[in-house]
């Protein structure tokens, strides 16, 4: 089996695919912690191969996107350690089939990368990615398969944290949705004001990449929270929770035929 594996500032997920198919077996959530010992992150990731009914011996690959450098350590000696295996890392080396046009490659997130390839070979060309993570990222890849650029913006959880922590008598809330902007109480009012006000950044931001690159771009949303946002507008045209498993398998593949 191949364990691809994307290492985030909130949560570290897990995805299991018997290998050389396409079909996701099962996928876990990690809260990333920095202190975390490499046997802690082993004994996590055992327990959910065994709740899986899945043995350590058949795991054949693993493949890791991070961009959180300071658990990295630990984390692939835990891939050594417990599976006997050289983990494999997206960053320079590895085959992406995604041309890089920005000012500095080098700065743009692994993840961002990831994303935009399982967007561009799961869905083609032309095509807006739109995580939904720590932060909110918009990512734009031409019929080329060039990735062009994008736009960065907090999100929705820091904004809602952001809210309670300085303001002192805001407490905090539950990111749901809400859609009645005439709140009677702080509660609703705080919920309705964050929830209404991404969905119209995110409209917002979507509309002027159509502006600049033709309405006829397609726009693809991933991300824990990005379901919720996805019901809420029209403007996204397909929420697809395991984009980023499928980019780190196709990357994997590609980076292994050579």
């Amino acid at each position: 089996m191949l364990v691809v594996i994307d290492v985030g500032n909130t949560n570290i997920t897990i995805g299991l695919y018997e290998k050389g198919s396409d079909t996701l077996v099962q996928s876990y959530r990690l809260t990333a912690q920095n202190r975390m010992t490499s046997d802690e992150y082993g004994f996590f990731m055992t327990s959910f191969l065994n709740a899986a009914k899945i043995d350590v011996k058949d795991i054949e690959d693993v493949i890791i996107s991070s961009v959180v450098p300071k658990i990295m350590h630990s984390f692939t000696n835990s891939i050594r350690k417990f599976f006997n295996i050289e983990p494999m890392i997206v960053g320079p080396g590895v085959k992406t089939g995604i041309s890089i046009r920005i000012d500095n490659p080098r700065e743009l997130g692994a993840d961002r990368l990831v994303d935009a390839v399982g967007a561009y070979y799961g869905y083609g060309g032309d095509i807006l990615v739109v995580d939904f993570g720590t932060a909110t990222t918009f990512d734009f890849v031409n019929s080329k398969g060039e990735y062009l650029g994008g736009t960065t913006a907090p999100g929705i959880e820091i904004s809602a944290q952001a809210l309670s922590s300085r303001a002192a008598k805001l407490p905090e809330i539950q990111i749901q949705p809400v859609h009645n902007v005439l709140a009677t109480n702080t509660i609703d009012s705080m919920q309705a004001g964050v929830y209404i006000g991404y969905v119209g950044l995110t409209e917002h931001i979507i509309k002027l990449f159509k502006e600049k690159m033709g309405d006829h771009i397609r726009v693809i949303a991933t991300g824990g929270l990005g379901r919720i946002i996805a019901e809420g507008t029209e403007e996204i045209d397909i929420y697809d929770p395991d984009l980023t498993f499928k980019g780190l398998r196709m990357i994997y593949e590609r980076t292994k035929k050579g």
